[in-house]
């Protein structure tokens, strides 16, 4: 029997899901196959699971529209199978007021003004990896929001940080976590602000020129607080039911509940939320949390299974994206060193645009950390410069720390180089080799929190980003923004570091000194790297005689660092001897664990 409080006409798949405004008028779309059926309770009927039934429509589908409910009304699902009832909260609700509460009726029709922002060339990115909890906590009872994230941004804009990277932002269990147990993947985290705080953010980091990516995760959800757990009652061998698979394909390192992609509505899910960021919150680009697990039943260790439907899943939604929003950036987070990921759709592969590479952070991190010098191998260090896919230098995110390679069991890189004396002269000068070898190797350079001021210790989503450390280290933060101002192009004078083109010119295992060229078109940009705790004066490398290097950045200056050298450094003077298979010599002084880049 009709309910006569709803307002009922056909709807196609077209016309979206969950809580929908027009006009005066809500509809409400759901997809619960197995259900015999489904009502909407909420503010507006007193809750009464027999007042807004809504409407079959014979494909899984249950629909209807009233003037009754409004935005800001509190609601969810009533669902009935045979005996089973249940209420559950909306898949697609855009807000909801807890993890564990009520969805909330709204709309993403915020006013960005004129916002045509656009991410600047993908070679020129530096992203900056942060999350909101931790970022710029005042409060240590309570977590960071991203209005705190906000007040920070003339500060990343000083540093010349051009793109942020969020840790998940999706509603999840409890008010702390690094955001990898998405519970509501539609939603946004109250405790960060909800989404109006989400939209003042990236509004207000495309008027600063700032761009924004997205962590989004779907490889796995929950596992606590998730509603959609047999969300219409049914379930097969005690798994999860429609939105998940039933079977030994449900099992992930971070909770029995792997999303059945073999479902086209299941994909359609996690397609429809891909696009939400980009065209509800203006994100300029997604990074997909760990997708070996998407491809893969065990993460593609050893003799792994394939799921067949997760890379479909993945090849569609970058293959739309690149079709709609060719400027917007898709990240995979992978660590297979796979080129098929960032193959494009039409040769094959999965289509993202950059992958983050296990073959850049695992071996610098390694020589970076090694104890003595004599141990550290420089080929393994040309070896990570080098590496590419897809014969594409930017087809790779490049680190040498991230959310997860500083926690879990490991540190920052300062703190690993000398434990507990991360602020030695020996652990900061190694940690800036290391950063200088992510701004200037090729790739998309990434960095996280803090490490522009050496931040070290333990990454914990319950303690916040140490900013006392940045004003005893001010000038190591000076030395970042003159690092990455280069890399963006800010500074002018090396654009070869935005080029396809590397070049090593010099290779000294014995004296553990490192060069190598960047070219792009006409410019050229020259790294000098001295891996080892000894000064060299007029050093030879060779060169074309019709260059004349200019230095253009000397990490061991002593304006950045008391502890750093006294050994004057200065343009490049060149002799007539024989240097490198090179004609020509070029004599330049290199301090102990230094790192020189000069351009023409």
């Amino acid at each position: 029997m009709k309910n006569e409080n709803v307002l009922s006409y056909p709807i196609a798949p077209s016309a979206g899901m969950g809580a929908i405004i027009e006009n005066n008028y809500t509809t409400f779309r759901v997809w619960a196959p197995n259900a015999n059926r489904v009502s909407v309770v909420g503010d507006f009927n007193d809750w009464n699971n027999d007042d807004l039934e809504l409407e079959s429509e014979e494909n899984g589908y249950w629909a209807g529209t009233t003037d009754k409910a409004k935005k800001g009304d509190q609601y969810k699902y009533y669902i009935e199978n045979g005996e089973i009832s249940l209420f559950k909260n909306d898949p697609y609700a855009f807000e909801v007021t807890n993890s564990d509460g009520n969805s909330i009726i709204r709309d993403l029709d915020f006013d960005w003004e004129d916002d045509n922002y656009q991410l600047p060339s993908w070679n020129s990115l530096v992203i900056y990896e942060l999350h909101v909890g931790t970022f710029n906590r005042k409060d240590p009872n309570s977590v960071g929001t991203f209005q705190d994230v906000i007040e920070k941004l003339d500060y990343l804009k000083s540093l010349g940080i051009n793109c942020i990277e969020l840790l998940p932002v999706a509603e999840f269990a409890g008010g702390i976590s690094w955001g990898y147990n998405p519970a509501h993947p539609f939603a946004i985290e109250q405790d960060y602000g909800g989404p109006d705080g989400l939209f003042q953010l990236i509004k207000t980091a495309h008027q600063k020129g700032i761009g924004v990516i997205m962590d989004v995760v779907y490889n796995h959800l929950g596992p606590s607080d998730v509603d959609l757990w047999q969300f219409d009652g049914w379930h097969e061998n005690d798994k999860g039911g429609i939105y998940f698979y039933n079977d030994h394909r449900s099992d992930t390192p971070w909770g029995d509940t792997r999303p059945d992609y073999g479902r086209p509505e299941v994909r359609q899910y996690f397609r429809d939320n891909a696009l939400m960021w980009i065209e509800k919150y203006h994100c300029d680009g997604l990074r997909m949390d760990a997708t070996s697990y998407i491809r893969y039943e065990g993460g593609g260790l050893g003799f792994d299974t394939e799921i067949l439907e997760g890379i479909i899943m993945m090849r569609d939604i970058n293959a739309e994206i690149r079709h709609k929003y060719p400027y917007i950036i898709t990240i995979a987070e992978d660590l297979k060193a796979d080129n098929i990921i960032t193959a494009s759709t039409e040769n094959g592969g999965i289509g993202y645009a950059t992958q983050w590479d296990m073959k850049f952070v695992h071996p610098v991190r390694e020589v970076l950390t090694q104890l003595n010098d004599n141990d550290r191998d420089l080929q393994k260090i040309v070896d990570a410069i080098l590496y590419k896919y897809n014969y594409d230098v930017f087809n790779r995110v490049i680190y040498t720390e991230s959310h997860d390679e500083v926690a879990n069991g490991k540190a920052r890189v300062p703190e690993e180089i000398q434990p507990g004396d991360a602020e030695s002269a020996f652990a900061k000068k190694r940690a800036i080799l290391g950063l200088v070898l992510v701004m200037t190797s090729p790739g998309i350079p990434m960095i996280f929190q803090g490490q522009e001021f050496l931040e070290d210790g333990y990454f914990k989503d319950t303690e916040e980003l140490n900013w006392d450390k940045l004003n005893r280290l001010e000038g190591i933060d000076h030395l970042s923004a003159d690092l990455i101002k280069l890399t963006t192009g800010e500074t002018e004078g090396a654009g070869g570091l935005q080029g396809q083109q590397t070049e090593i010119i010099h290779f000294n295992q014995e004296n553990k000194i490192l060069a190598y060229k960047r070219n792009m078109d006409e410019q050229s940009v020259l790294i000098i790297l001295n891996f080892g705790n000894k000064d060299f004066e007029d050093y030879g490398i060779g060169v074309e005689e019709d260059k004349n290097w200019k230095i253009k950045f000397n990490s061991s200056w002593k304006g950045y660092d008391q502890d750093f050298s006294d050994l004057p450094v200065e343009d490049i003077e060149k002799i007539h001897e024989e240097t490198d298979q090179k004609p020509w010599t070029g004599k330049v002084n290199i301090p102990a664990y230094a790192a020189l880049i000069y351009a023409l």
